[in-house]
């Protein structure tokens, strides 16, 4: 190894340790450990360009080990995309670029919000979907405008989560050919060796998925981790993974090896004897030397080189295929949804009694024909979700060309590569499972509502309606959790119109992922249904004046509280009923609104929905009734199921009754 390339290695070091000693918290086992192999990777490998990126045909690079982020930062700060020094001296406080975990969409250049272990291998799986699709539509001969790789770093931690394996069997299955995982193998977890629960044989597993395999001995040997990683570059049949052997803490002797360099600071001392160690002359704390910022500035300017490169050779090719340009355009520009609101093509008609499930597949088949960059699947449930996309291809190594993701049982991991097919751009995504599976989906869609990703999450079988299936497959508290959710939109619609507005609004969201939840049962046309829905919940059936009562409804239950007060009706009472498809919607909503649909002076409140009552306390107050679920369901036929757990007009006009 020459000087240059020591120096620039363990100015990643020194900045990540001085920069969790100074916050006094963080992780500086993987920085110190591997910093060669990103040192190698991002100079010599990866294409990338510090002044633009958000260059489209850039490598794509994720920290799966999230913890290990001062190597992210450190790697940012020194190619210069953005981050100060002083960025890294105010590491893990509040308001700076440097969080404690990489943060998309907060700090220039983190490609995915990281940290719970093995997320980034399943969006690092998505991107290189995303990758291949995007080839296989826009690539021509002599023109190959879609055409990059995508790195994702982990350890052990990442390796034993179920989310990698499931993530990893896919893409061997899919021939992803442009995914290149570095497992940094330091055989060290926060407790000890990994021996005391992790003794398995990684690349044999790896093997078996389909990844071509490739081990560096030594994680300090530059010159090995960059061989490696061009004949991983050379086998584009077949995802490789790269076991690098490094040492958790490399340079401080007293922590090197060791458990206790994972997640602590090195202390002062130990930062003095690793400055020693590692023959680094200066005492000065975050100090790098002029000559390695000149270094890292010439390895910027080529890589701003390779995009030029690319920007001529994408000029040449909108000028030969002037149609390929303007649907690049398309795929590449946020949807009109204006546009999109006001087209009448786009809303169902109210014909007949029929299941939002049906009714979100027949939306899908038409919205894939105004968005062609629409992509999606389930988790091996497509003819029950009704999510595919008719005559437009499935998938495959074979066919990368196809629409319609089959991401087999595989929800955790289905739902990060939904995050990363997001994340890579050009791609509009949907996954979809039972509602009940949500609890496998729900860890990676929080990543979406943090990293602010519109993904579209199609949810069926939405309560106790499931019938025979039971308990196990009837959600119940599902609802709640996902509407408990910062930025996240859960819409339950009731018909056509609603069923529509929810996939407008997922279409058109910029920056909240939308879950659709959705019936197995027909439901009713309901007369009053609106474009309103829009609003997150409005008044679907009304009565004159000041109501003397209000039932709040949800999904297949809007039906029957319109029911009830038909028969509440005939007995004197004027009731109002509210259809609430998305309660996070109404709730941004201005407070003249929210108060034009729920009047304050109306007490007397009854909300009904086939799933708990948690969180409905902010609508119908201390006075109000609930007609919800107060156990799990059962199994049996749907109708006798809402009857026994009291889903009836009935039920509902005596609960309003008990308010007066």
């Amino acid at each position: 190894m020459n000087t240059i390339d020591n120096l620039a290695i363990n100015s990643i070091r020194i900045l990540s340790a001085d920069a969790i000693q100074k916050a006094n918290s963080g992780h500086p086992g993987l920085p110190l450990g591997s910093a060669p192999a990103a040192y190698e990777l991002w100079a010599h490998h990866m294409n990338h360009n510090p002044a633009n990126p958000e260059w489209a045909n850039r490598d794509r690079f994720i920290l799966s080990g999230g913890h290990g982020s001062m190597l992210l930062y450190s790697l940012l700060h020194l190619f210069g995309y953005g981050l100060t020094k002083e960025d890294l001296m105010n590491f893990r406080q509040v308001g700076s670029l440097t969080p404690g975990h990489p943060e998309y969409g907060h700090t220039v250049g983190v490609e995915a919000t990281t940290g719970p272990l093995g997320a980034g291998m399943g969006m690092a799986v998505g991107m290189a979907m995303a990758e291949k699709h995007l080839a296989a539509v826009f690539n021509k001969e002599n023109y190959p405008v879609v055409d990059h790789f995508t790195y994702v770093l982990g350890g052990d931690g990442c390796m034993m989560e179920g989310i990698s394996s499931e993530a990893f069997s896919l893409a061997g299955t899919l021939g992803l050919g442009k995914l290149i995982v570095l497992y940094d193998s330091n055989r060290i977890s926060i407790e000890g060796s990994t021996d005391i629960a992790f003794r398995e044989n990684v690349e044999e597993r790896m093997k078996a998925f389909g990844f071509q395999t490739i081990t560096v001995e030594d994680g300090t040997d530059i010159d090995a981790i960059g061989a490696a990683i061009e004949v991983a570059k050379a086998d584009t049949e077949h995802p490789s993974f790269i076991t690098i052997k490094t040492e958790i803490g490399f340079g401080c002797p007293a922590k090197q090896g060791k458990a206790s360099a994972h997640g602590e600071p090195l202390g002062v001392d130990n930062i003095k004897a690793m400055r020693e160690n590692l023959g680094w002359k200066y005492e000065e704390p975050f100090f790098v030397p002029e000559e390695v910022y000149e270094h890292y500035s010439r390895l910027a300017e080529e890589k701003a080189d390779t995009e030029a490169e690319w920007n001529a050779m994408f000029a040449a090719y909108c000028d030969e295929y002037p149609e390929m340009e303007k649907l690049w355009e398309q795929y590449h520009t946020a949807p009109d949804a204006k546009a999109l609101i006001e087209n009448e093509a786009l809303w169902l008609t109210k014909d007949k009694a029929e299941a939002t499930r049906s009714l979100s597949g027949k939306m899908i088949n038409i919205l894939k024909d105004v968005m062609p960059n629409m992509i999606g699947g389930s988790a091996d449930l497509a003819p029950s979700n009704k999510t595919a996309m008719k005559d437009a291809g499935d998938f495959s190594a074979e066919n990368p060309a196809g629409r319609n993701l089959h991401f087999g049982v595989r929800e955790l991991a289905m739902t990060a590569i939904g995050n990363g097919i997001m994340l890579h751009g050009g791609l509009r995504a949907y996954i979809a499972t039972f509602f009940v599976f949500s609890d496998y989906v729900k860890p990676m869609a929080r990543l979406s509502a943090l990293m602010g990703v519109p993904l579209t999450f199609v949810l069926t079988h939405d309560s106790i309606g499931v019938g025979e299936d039971g308990p196990t497959h009837e959600p119940i508290e599902q609802l709640a959790m996902f509407r408990a959710m910062p930025n996240f939109h859960v819409f339950r619609p009731c018909d056509a119109t609603e069923t529509s507005a929810a996939w407008l609004s997922a279409a058109t969201s910029k920056k909240t992922p939308t879950a659709l939840v959705l019936s197995r049962q027909n439901l009713n046309p309901i007369p009053g249904s609106s474009k309103e829905a829009l609003k997150g919940g409005y008044v679907i059936d009304d009565c004159e004046g000041t109501p003397d009562a209000i039932l709040i409804a949800s999904g297949s239950e809007v039906d029957l509280a319109v029911k009830a007060k038909a028969e509440l009706a005939n007995e004197g009472k004027k009731i109002r009923v509210v259809s609430m498809p998305c309660m996070d919607i109404f709730e941004e909503q201005s407070a003249e609104y929210k108060e034009s649909v729920l009047p304050k002076e109306v007490r007397k409140r009854v909300v009904v929905e086939a799933l708990s009552d948690f969180g409905w306390g902010k609508y119908v107050g201390l006075d109000g009734a609930y007609v919800t679920m107060k156990s799990f369901g059962a199994s049996g036929p749907a109708a006798k199921l809402f009857e026994k757990f009291g889903f009836t007009v009935e039920n509902v006009v005596n609960t309003v009754k008990t308010l007066f």
